[in-house]
């Protein structure tokens, strides 16, 4: 098929962000508006907004509700990022849709960057395709997020951590006030894994919007298919606001089944062959508060258990802070990279660990073969971690080996954007 829509999109790929809404606003405006033609769950955090976000939609698709899932990054390809009643946009409609967008961008000289093009095709699809709620994901922040301009009247705050300092602020504090731009007046925000002192103040800073910030119960006896307490959390989070959002329609029972049978793909989530054997464990921590996270889950499933770990992270990740969490939990390292030139190089990481007292074992840029060496070595589960982007090329190297990766069996490997911030 013509993939002129997809060469359109990486075209923008290194662009990055441009910091205001006024470029996107206009464009919704040419398309006269898609973004109101559906009702907007909006999820923000540091982590846990992508699962948090899943779950929702879950719930709703299960109470009969079409959902719409907007998420980032994507793991494997784009269209994964576009999502109804967990089916991802098909290419011929994503293709479609990119190149009206490039049309309109064109003919208006209205610049945006690859994470606003995919936003706007994504509430051009999800108005055409009359989904009956949209659970959508900010990139990054709230304030000056291209998803804040579908102004829902629902929203969720999964966490706060120090990422991304540069564009959202030095402090927990000033990265919580960026994130609840999100809302619009009168809108209820969802509020967990943040400290009681930062409720204090999300409750301070909505009240000159007006919004409600609303702190549910953790819901503990939840069944979920992805281990960790912190999918509880996020889980109950979905549930409440799901709640909220159908009220009489709500059923308990059918939300807990839902989530019962909603798998996150790529997190916390153990790989098991047609033999039954437990190959691989993977999980996209890629930032302290991820890994801390990922360290208590190790502590608490595997307690006595020391795994093999391919790791490998971006050039702006700290793993100075990450590498002595999850050394108790780690044998040997087997240091990797995709070709993605935001990663650290293979050396570099492995002096890290040699410097910190760790092992490293086989280390090589991603692949089948590396893969295929670690698993021989190991001989035993092996734990991948450490960013996204290399779960991603892990599972295109799995995928047709585990019945749990076939969502991904029809998709290519696409390219990302970056959140380098740019001025134009």
């Amino acid at each position: 098929m013509n993939h002129a829509g997809l060469d359109y999109l990486h075209s923008l790929a290194p662009l990055g962000m441009t910091g205001d809404l006024k470029n996107m606003e206009r464009l919704l405006e040419v398309f006269q508006h898609p973004e109101k033609n559906f009702q907007t769950i909006h999820v923000v955090g540091t982590d846990g907004k992508g699962s948090t976000a899943y779950y929702l939609s879950k719930i709703l698709t299960a109470h009969g509700i079409s959902a719409g899932l907007y998420t980032s990054p994507h793991l494997v390809n784009v269209r994964e990022r576009i999502r109804i009643d967990d089916i991802p946009i098909s290419e011929e409609n994503f293709n479609r849709l990119l190149l009206q967008v490039k049309a309109a961008s064109e003919k208006t000289h209205t610049f945006i960057s690859f994470f606003e093009v995919v936003t706007l095709v994504c509430f051009l699809y999800f108005a055409e395709e009359k989904v009956g709620a949209a659970v959508v994901e900010a990139g990054l922040g709230g304030r000056l997020d291209s998803t804040r301009t579908a102004r829902g009247n629902f929203a969720i705050l999964t966490s706060i951590g120090l990422e991304h300092t540069e564009l959202l602020g030095k402090t927990e504090s000033a990265i919580l006030h960026e994130k609840l731009g999100i809302l619009s007046p009168q809108a209820t925000m969802f509020v967990g894994g943040i400290s009681n002192e930062l409720v204090r103040d999300a409750e301070e800073f909505v009240r000159a919007i007006p919004a409600k910030i609303v702190q549910p119960e953790i819901l503990e006896d939840l069944k979920l298919l992805n281990a960790g307490h912190h999918y509880i959390e996020n889980a109950s989070l979905s549930f409440a606001a799901a709640e909220k959002f159908l009220g009489e329609k709500f059923s308990e029972t059918t939300a807990r089944n839902a989530l019962k049978n909603a798998q996150w793909l790529g997190r916390m989530q153990k790989l098991i062959d047609a033999n039954g054997k437990f190959c691989w464990l993977l999980d996209g921590a890629h930032n302290p508060h991820a890994v801390k996270r990922l360290a208590e889950t190790l502590e608490s499933d595997y307690p006595n258990q020391k795994f093999h770990c391919i790791f490998g992270a971006l050039k702006d990740k700290a793993i100075e802070e990450m590498i002595p969490m999850m050394a108790p939990h780690i044998s040997v390292w087997h240091v990797t990279r995709t070709p993605y030139e935001r990663f650290r190089e293979i050396d570099e990481v492995s002096q890290e660990l040699k410097s910190l007292g760790c092992q490293v074992g086989t280390s090589a840029p991603m692949s089948e073969e590396f893969l295929q060496a670690v698993q021989t070595e190991a001989n035993s589960p092996v734990l991948i971690t450490g960013s996204l982007y290399m779960i991603g090329a892990a599972i295109q190297l799995l995928k047709e080996k585990f019945d749990s990766l076939k969502f991904f069996r029809e998709m290519e490997m696409t390219a990302s954007e970056t959140h380098k911030p740019i001025h134009r």
